[in-house]
């Protein structure tokens, strides 16, 4: 590896007007961060996290990115953000307030802490903008290490650009020139103890993407230095064996300090051009940083530093460095070098200044009107007297919240209830209006809102030749994806054994010798890079689908999904979007990893991602051309026992699309409605047939998608009918099928319509055992479902139901 030194041959030059912005910039930042950390020690703010100690590396790092770039990085990095105009001193503290004004703080409309960076990516339509023509910064999230996965899918797109030529076509030329964009990605020392990143770094070097990775280390991690972090102590080192070679691919490898001005320069200068030139990795360590102001304001660095670490960190803090560097190099006096601080100190607060005026002037002027319908409620109220006191205590708060005056408006709506005034009425509309608006404030964006969200995608029923010929499901598959392959050039498919033998079912079989190795790939057994992959290429408008093999296996990439794709609308506010198509398949056979149904911890973990749970491979089909024509990311969970049972071919099979939200009857009963899902539902529908001959008709609604689930509300109208219900799946007790109880009978009001208590039926408690037996005894069964039905009649009824054993 490379260790860049100060050179005095620069191969990048700066003039003294640059270097002294570059000072004042990284002045401006650091006032940032000082004052930062005081507002929120004096109650301005909820927390504090800055990156101080990091200003010159990061504007060196600015220096070297251009329009087309993607960064994918950590929390630090507001310098680099300043630097490349992305971001304002007045937005960074928008978002330290939690402004919740898109305007002001654009990253996350107040979604998200301080620290925590983004581009807005889309118009006000949900379409993209011109990527090309703007520096470019993915959403940041908190979890260490869980930006690295996204960071090689932005690399891998740039990739995909680059050597498939059908991308190279005008109308894809706002998200690409011809793959030349780098993503620069950023982590600290401490995260990359993290799976993530060495998971991260060995796809990168595999996949040879031209995406450049800084490493800001500063020795610790919270409280932990970086002996117990690190092999050898040193990322770099412990990294060696990447390092490329005249005959073997790799990573370029440098290592620069980082208050090294001209070192730090010439390094991202090398690295940059390396990832652009040659479209490969680079990694660059920047090492001997500090971070004057601790971990965050959560606590002191004194506490677990020592006197001689502290005194170096003092010495080495990179603008004591680089004020050195200037004055030595003769770039500036003394004196101006104090104006340039005087001044750097001066804007800093005049923008702090302002976001905090535009945040609490919002919310004050809420606050006004809620005092003022208030004292117009005391006058009309014989409970003047409590409602005074109300609106003492509001006005004493200093700095008001928008709960504030919530919170004060409805205590004294309690207090009027019995009341029919106009003062009331006046208030109780103030509330509802101003709930409504904190709904989008605070609950919008979940999925897409867009004219392309998933559930306004128009249904198109399938079709079928008379003499349709019978195949195997998995055909009914490949021709779906060779039909989206031939219509989208954006459309790529990987995963597992995908590319080569068309997967592990031969639903691409023979897809990769037809279109090639950039659309329908192979790679390693790396479960959450796959879904890394796959998010950063949707971020840039590819459309992805990413395979994880068996449903199991979604465990190693749950966080990324739960932290990353499914909060991604959400957390930017319709800013970005990565319409990430997840296939994967599960449910009975093949014991304890690979029949897996753990459709509860989906469920509960990945809002903001649609579940479709297709009974078959001909409605699974239909959920991929529907999701290709949305924005919203899916998982599309098939079943694995399905793949060899004969299914008619549809005639328009790359057009007929499934409505997302809207569960199909598939057998119409008079008794007892049962609602299922996926390969459960050919359980049910056998074990109908055995009720009907006992007589007990049973209704069956095939639910299709978890989420959405049911909008039209069209289960309920099953159990109007048939006052009983029962929830079967193959989840553990309590996961998938409460849900669905919850559902229906909770949401759709289902109880008001019930002769008998609702039941579920599920799988046992543990995972599913191997073989044939272990299937039976682990999962519903025919013979159990049988038995729960016929003895929820028998209570109903003994004795035309008489106990079966």
């Amino acid at each position: 590896m490379a260790k860049s030194n100060k050179s005095k041959n620069n191969t990048y030059q700066l003039n003294t007007a640059e270097i002294l912005k570059d000072y004042q910039l990284a002045c401006e930042s650091r006032q940032a961060s000082l004052m930062g950390r005081k507002e929120v020690f004096m109650g301005k703010a909820k927390f504090g996290i800055f990156g101080d100690g990091k200003e010159l590396a990061q504007l060196a790092m600015a220096r070297a990115f251009k329009n087309g770039d993607f960064r994918s990085g950590y929390y630090r990095d507001q310098t680099f953000m300043f630097a490349i105009g992305q971001l304002s001193i007045q937005e960074y503290f928008a978002q330290l307030y939690a402004h919740t004004d898109v305007n002001a703080e654009p990253a996350s409309a107040g979604r998200l802490m301080n620290g925590h960076f983004a581009t807005r990516m889309l118009d006000e339509a949900g379409q993209y903008t011109d990527l090309t023509k703007s520096k470019n910064s993915s959403s940041d999230i908190s979890p260490t290490a869980a930006q690295m996965p996204r960071l090689l899918g932005l690399a891998f797109a740039s990739k995909l650009f680059r050597e498939n030529k059908e991308l190279q076509q005008e109308e894809f030329e706002k998200y690409s020139i011809n793959g030349n964009e780098v993503a620069f990605g950023t982590i600290g020392n401490a995260s990359t103890s993290e799976g993530m990143f060495y998971e991260t770094i060995n796809a990168g070097g595999v996949l040879q993407v031209p995406m450049l990775i800084s490493v800001w280390d500063d020795h610790y991690g919270i409280s932990v230095p970086q002996e117990f972090h690190t092999t050898k102590a040193s990322i770099s080192e412990a990294l060696a064996g990447f390092q490329r070679t005249k005959d073997k691919n790799g990573y370029e490898i440098l290592v620069v300090n980082g208050w090294d001005y001209e070192a730090l320069i010439d390094t991202y200068q090398k690295a940059a051009q390396i990832s652009r030139e040659e479209h490969v990795p680079t990694l660059v360590h920047v090492t001997e940083l500090t971070q004057p102001q601790g971990h965050s304001t959560s606590g002191s660095h004194e506490r677990y530093k020592s006197k001689e670490r502290l005194e170096w960190e003092a010495a080495h803090d990179c603008l004591v460095k680089f004020r050195e560097y200037i004055i030595e190099n003769k770039h500036a006096t003394e004196t101006e070098i104090e104006e340039i601080e005087e001044a750097a100190k001066k804007t800093a607060k005049e923008a702090k200044e302002a976001a905090w005026k535009a945040f609490i002037g919002d919310i004050k002027s809420e606050q006004k009107e809620a005092l003022h319908l208030l004292t117009g409620l005391k006058e009309q109220s014989d409970n003047g007297e409590t409602i005074d006191q109300i609106i003492q205590d509001l006005k004493a708060v200093m700095n008001p919240l928008r709960l504030d005056a919530i919170k004060a408006v409805k205590k004294a709506l309690r207090l009027v209830k019995d009341s029919q005034s106009d003062a009331k009425k006046k208030l109780a509309n103030w509330l509802k209006a101003v709930l409504e608006e904190n709904t989008d404030r605070f609950s919008s964006h979940l999925y897409s809102q867009s004219e392309n969200a998933a559930i306004s995608v128009e249904a198109i029923p399938v079709e079928y030749d008379a003499d349709a010929k019978k195949v195997d499901g998995r055909e009914v598959l490949q021709a779906c994806f060779e039909a989206a392959l031939n219509r989208d050039p954006l459309v790529f498919a990987f995963g597992e054994d995908v590319g080569k033998i068309g997967d592990v079912n031969q639903a691409f079989a023979g897809l990769q010798e037809k279109f090639g190795e950039n659309r329908v790939m192979d790679t390693g057994i790396r479960e959450c890079t796959i879904l890394g992959q796959g998010i950063g290429a949707a971020l840039r408008g590819l459309r992805p689908i990413a395979e994880i093999q068996y449903l199991d296996y979604l465990l190693y990439g749950i966080q990324i999904l739960s932290d990353d794709l499914a909060s991604l609308q959400y957390r930017t506010k319709g800013g970005q979007k990565a319409p990430l198509i997840i296939r994967t398949r599960g449910h009975r056979l093949e014991g304890v990893w690979h029949s897996g149904s753990p459709m509860g911890m989906i469920l509960n973990s990945i809002r903001g991602i649609h579940i479709l749970v297709p009974r078959n491979m001909t409605q699974a089909a239909g959920f991929y051309n529907t999701m290709l024509k949305s924005d919203d990311p899916a998982i599309i969970i098939e079943c694995l026992n399905g793949y060899r049972l004969k299914e008619s071919m549809p005639k328009n099979i790359g057009e007929f699309t499934v409505p997302l939200g809207q569960p199909e009857t598939i057998r119409e009963g008079n008794d007892v409605t049962i609602v299922t899902y996926g390969s459960m539902c050919r359980v049910v529908m056998d074990a109908a047939e055995q009720l009907e001959e006992h007589g007990i008709s049973c209704e069956i609604i095939d639910v299709q998608t978890l989420l959405p689930f049911d909008l039209g509300h069209q289960i309920v109208e099953s159990v109007k009918k048939t006052n009983r219900v029962v929830f079967a799946d193959e989840d553990v007790p309590g996961g998938a099928s409460a849900f669905m109880l919850q559902q229906v009978v909770e949401k759709q009001e289902a109880f008001r319509y019930l002769d008998t208590t609702p039941i579920t039926i599920s799988a046992k408690a543990h995972r599913p055992a191997y073989g044939s037996d272990g299937d039976y005894f682990s999962k519903p069964n025919i013979e159990e479902i049988f038995e729960r039905v016929y003895d929820m009649m028998h209570e109903f009824n003994p004795v035309t139901f008489p106990e079966l054993y």
